[in-house]
């Protein structure tokens, strides 16, 4: 009946689900409770540093989330402006239950694919080969093949300090039958930890004590559908609010840091690293005097704000004397404590490339269950799930990114490579492309693989292809345009700190210069032009010499890359090879030298041996 089943209706599910069915899949979508479809049970936002240029990627492959947190979007902020390019990214606020809605009908109104209400006990597979799922209340349901997308609902506790319960957030369900049957199939589970901060009444804060930190003022977007009339207007956006936590707040979590279930023991698994929850901030970074938390609405149908960065596992009495001792929030009503959530996730380095198990066929890992933090990387991973499945069921050669194309390619190949023991989180500083992996060029890098698999339509990639033209439309008048002295150009430059000359200049060459900026040198010459079409070609012709340095070191990275490993050697019987080499190798398995040369603890002097062997073997 199905080709395609999907387990878990979280960002990763969503996407995955939808990918196959557009692209002609009949798709199965099981989910434990549909009203929580896509649901945000953490931060209310899509983006941020990394991420948002994740789901710039996203809708460039012609994913979902995009569409949809320009519309639900409560505010519009880019970030990292007075840094490069390179780490520019946007963030959304979102309005979480109509994002959890909007995706919910997308759902049910795509063709291909079906949503069922069940929780998925066991996995059956037949040498070596995904054959079905068994449900708690459907049965038997058998496809071509699998995506597991569990998040953080696979056996998971909830814990708030001493009190433990068997569920997943806000009360869901949870599959704990279906990490027993993943284990008899021999994948390796390890246990991950997050949490979530408190939500209080927006009512009961008074904001007149905390900093105002509105969004950006211009027609900022996720997808390139996406129109001006589509998304909340600027002075309808609703305000973020920065406060701090005070030396009275860290004096209570100190006393009471044995009740924390992090610091009693009651936590068995890693939590992430680059959001931690405040006790952990307070013992790692003791020096600090205070730290920032910022307070962000949950949606415009709840009196509700939720407090960023206040993450704890306290016991509630204890919760009460936290809020109430930061500033603005002397008073304020909690009406969802915070909590910690433990559960269990499959180790990617059991995982190709394509997000296959290694030694499963046709069963795919996306999403939190792979090690992942964050609702954009999970829907990253998703979506290359769903289109890896449907190139699998089809015959084809899967789609693996490269580190020098996408952050979603970075993610992968960390994850398949490196492993990972703590929730994994998307930052500038994982991508060493970062200048050519960028907020304004998602679609120039991504594009294709969305058309060649179906998720872009004709139309779109027909503007695309438009765009592109114009684009070196406008860089080839740059080069042969002058900007004549009687333009005022003169007065421009001495007004920026440059020495006043009564000439004229090649305005590709007036560019490159330091705070000259293309809109200026536009106006200077009376000419009209497209905002979004300037900011891309005024980069790529102010870094071009580090955009085709990095292309060069991609490039040599890429011929790596292209020397492929057989996935029956024996690294132990390789001469030469260190002892640890040896291991990691045997362990990974990785598919081409250049994923070998990434792997934690490989040498150098262990890639010129595999090299050697390669070529004398003529593998």
């Amino acid at each position: 009946m199905y080709e395609a089943i999907v387990v878990g209706a979280g960002h990763a599910g969503v996407e995955a689900a939808l990918a196959l069915a557009h692209a002609g899949k009949k798709t199965l979508l099981v989910t434990i409770n549909l009203k929580h479809v896509a649901k945000m049970p953490c931060n209310p936002s899509v983006g941020g540093p990394a991420k948002g240029i994740v789901v710039r990627e996203i809708d460039a492959l012609g994913g979902v989330m995009p569409k949809v947190a320009d519309k639900t979007a409560l505010q519009f902020k880019m970030l990292n402006t007075t840094k490069g390019p390179g780490v520019w990214s946007m963030r959304v606020q979102s309005d979480k239950l109509e994002y959890s809605k909007m995706m919910l009908d997308i759902c049910q109104h795509t063709e291909n694919l079906t949503l069922i209400e069940d929780i998925v006990e066991e996995v059956i597979c037949d040498d070596k080969c995904f054959k079905a799922v068994k449900l708690n209340k459907c049965g038997l349901i058998e496809a071509k093949a699998c995506i597991l997308t569990t998040g953080t609902y696979m056996d998971s506790t909830v814990m708030i300090s001493s009190d433990t319960r068997k569920e997943g957030p806000d009360g869901d369900k949870t599959t704990s039958n279906l990490s027993e049957s993943l284990r008899k199939l021999g994948i390796k589970l390890f246990r991950l930890k997050t949490g979530t901060p408190q939500r209080v009444l927006t009512s009961s804060i008074d904001f007149s004590k905390t900093q105002y930190e509105p969004g950006t003022d211009e027609f900022l977007h996720y997808s390139e559908e996406t129109k001006p009339e589509d998304v909340l207007e600027f002075s309808k956006q609703v305000p973020c609010y920065l406060t701090y936590t005070t030396e009275e707040t860290l004096k209570i979590i100190r006393e009471n840091l044995n009740k924390s279930s992090m610091y009693s023991g009651v936590v068995k698994g890693v939590g992430p690293r680059y959001c931690p929850s405040i006790e952990d901030k307070v013992v790692r970074f003791s020096d600090k005097p205070r730290h920032q938390l910022f307070l962000e609405p949950e949606s415009l149908s709840l009196n509700t704000t939720y407090v960023q960065g206040f993450s704890t596992s306290m016991p509630r009495d204890v919760q009460e004397k936290m809020v109430h001792s930061l500033i603005g929030l002397e008073h304020a009503e909690i009406i969802k404590y915070a909590y910690a959530i433990e559960y269990d996730a499959v180790d990617p380095l059991q995982v190709k490339a394509n997000l296959e198990l290694k030694d499963i066929n046709n069963l795919f890992i996306s999403g939190q269950i792979l090690g992942t933090s964050g609702y954009e990387e999970a829907a990253g991973l998703g979506l290359i799930a769903g289109i890896n499945a449907y190139r699998k069921l089809e015959g084809l050669e899967p789609l693996i990114l490269k580190r020098d194309e996408s952050y979603i390619g970075v993610m992968i190949d960390d994850l398949v490579t490196k492993g990972t023991n703590e929730p994994y989180r998307l930052l500038t500083s994982r991508a060493e492309y970062r200048l050519l992996l960028r907020h304004d060029n998602a679609e120039q890098r991504l594009i294709k693989y969305g058309y060649e698999n179906k998720l872009i339509s004709e139309d779109r990639y027909n503007n695309y292809l438009q765009k592109q033209e114009e684009i070196k439309d406008m860089i080839e008048f740059l080069k042969t345009a002058k900007v004549n002295k009687d333009t005022g150009v003169n007065d421009y430059l001495e007004s920026l700190g440059y020495e006043k000359q009564d000439m004229s200049y090649n305005a590709y060459e007036l560019l490159k210069r330091p705070n000259v900026k293309l809109k200026d040198i536009l106006d200077l010459m009376a000419v009209k032009y497209n905002k979004e079409l300037v900011n891309i070609v005024e980069i790529e012709i102010k870094y071009e010499g580090y955009i085709e340095k990095a292309r060069r070191e991609a490039s040599r990275m890429e011929k790596m890359d292209n020397i492929k490993l057989p996935q029956d050697i024996d690294y132990s019987k390789v001469d030469n090879l260190a002892l640890e080499a040896r291991a990691k190798l045997n362990k990974v398995k990785p598919a081409s030298l250049g994923q070998a040369s990434r792997i934690s603890g490989i040498n150098p002097s262990d890639i010129q041996v595999l090299a050697i062997y390669v070529k004398q073997k003529k593998l």
